[in-house]
This record gives C-alpha cells, structure tokens and sequence, in this order.
C-alpha cells in the first residue's frame, strides 16, 4: 500500500464498513438491539428494479426473524402489476388506499393457470389467495396508487412467475430468494469450512 496515505484508504474502507454494518442490521434476525416497536417510514424501502412499485418488509423472516408469518406493505403507482405468479402459501390482502383488479386463477391442478377470473379492489376490502392459484394485481386507476398490507404464511416466499396465463405450471419459473430476500439471504449464509 505504498503511496496511499492514511487519510485516503480511510475514505475508501469507512464506506464499505459501514455498509456491510448497515446490511447486517437491516438483515438482523436477533432482537437484541432492535425495537419492538418500529416506525414503518423508517424501514428500508426499494423497488427493487421494478417501476412504479415500493416495498416495505414491515415484519420479515429474514429480516426480523419471523417463523410462521410475514407481511409487506406494497405501494403500486398508476398501471403498474404484479407479475403472474403463485406460491405455496396462504396471502391475504388488506387495501388500505387507491383501486385496481385481482386476477385470479384458481386451477392449480390443471397443466396451465388458464383464464382468470377479474376481482375489483378498493379501500378498505379485503382478499385472500389460496396456496398456489396463479394470481396478479393491477393498479387500474389512474390518478391514485393502489396501497395495501400483505400477509403470508410460511415464510421465506418461493414465487414462480409466468410469461401468460396459458404457461405450463411446470414451465413457471421459480424465484427464490425473492427480490427483498435476497440481501438478508446472503447475509445470512455462511461457509461452512
């Protein structure tokens, strides 16, 4: 290291330090040191590549060490969707503001999801999705995002994504970790030599 002053490398290392430590923290399962209580405004927020989407991990598997549940609190702006996908555990949905459609495929045993069937959404109701229907959700107003909380069971999720509704059950295409999963997962892994 030769030629790189102290003063230097600090501004490089102190970065990079401080942003593994930032990862750990967020990607903490311990209690210790976490608030039980925790303002959602201040919980790490992304959209994880995908435009007109924010996601919040509000109680986590990864992140907060859940066993049996998780819950996201989802924001999708005007025209914006999910992806078609199913996945091997209960959800349930509370829209807490804005208005849009669920796309619901309840032909799980079939060789392909196959046309589904249009739900309307709005504030203040509610919907589930049982284990493995092939689903997706549309924000179809306009002017005002589509908001709501997510539940799951059985974390962490396992997504498969179709390209249409006529796609093969066994051409969907796992997604594991998922988008928000994938830091802590990382995190969490360990060599084991």
């Amino acid at each position: 290291m030769a030629g790189l002053r102290p003063r230097s490398v600090l501004a490089v290392v102190l970065p990079l330090l401080l942003s593994a430590a930032s990862d750990a923290a967020r990607c903490s399962s311990s209690a210790q040191g976490s608030s039980l209580v925790r303002n959602i405004s201040e919980l790490p927020q992304d959209n994880y590549g995908r435009e007109g989407l924010s996601h919040i991990t509000v109680a986590g598997s990864f992140m907060h060490g859940m066993k049996e549940i998780e819950v996201w609190l989802q924001t999708f702006s005007p025209g914006t969707h999910t992806p078609i996908h199913r996945h091997s555990c209960e959800e349930i949905f509370v829209v807490l503001k804005g208005s849009g459609s669920l796309y619901l495929a309840s032909d799980s045993h079939g060789m392909y999801p196959g046309t589904p069937q249009e739900f309307s959404l709005f504030s203040n109701s509610t919907f589930h999705i049982p284990i493995n229907d092939a689903h997706q959700v549309w924000n179809t107003n306009e002017h005002e995002d589509l908001q709501f909380l997510v539940i799951i069971s059985r974390p962490p999720v396992k997504v498969f994504i179709y390209e249409d509704w006529f796609m093969p059950h066994t051409a969907a295409k796992l997604k594991y970790p998922y988008y928000w999963d994938e830091e802590c997962l990382k995190a969490s892994r360990k060599d084991e030599l």
